[in-house]
């Protein structure tokens, strides 16, 4: 069985993005909202995004809601926000772990297939 987890890192600050919100989205097979969290004092999600029944080999999308995280630690940043909700699409072709992190600034992010 496979599962999917995603954590972020503030790069501006060093510190992981505690209390940014994430909503995961099925895109294909069978589309639809899948989950909507917020990250914990590490970053992340308490339990793997997918796992089990849920786990799909399809298209999904993670939207990681960055402007109100970022305006949160810093209210001087101007509006509009150069990044507000970050979306990432991302394939599953496999049932194996799949870890998408994200690399957070007020004007800039990564992201990469971790492990």
């Amino acid at each position: 069985m496979g599962s999917l987890t995603t954590h972020v890192l503030d790069t501006a600050t060093g510190n992981p993005a505690a209390g940014l919100r994430i909503e995961l989205f099925r895109l294909d097979p069978k589309p639809g909202k899948l989950a909507d969290i917020t990250t914990n004092a590490d970053g992340r999600a308490a339990e793997p995004l997918l796992a089990g029944d849920n786990f799909l080999i399809g298209e999904y999308e993670l939207r990681f809601h960055a402007g109100a995280y970022l305006a949160s630690l810093d209210p001087t940043l101007p509006t509009p926000r150069f990044l507000d909700i970050i979306p990432i699409r991302f394939g599953i072709s496999e049932a194996t772990h799949y870890h998408v992190p994200l690399l957070l600034s007020p004007f800039g992010y990564s992201t990469y297939r971790g492990s």
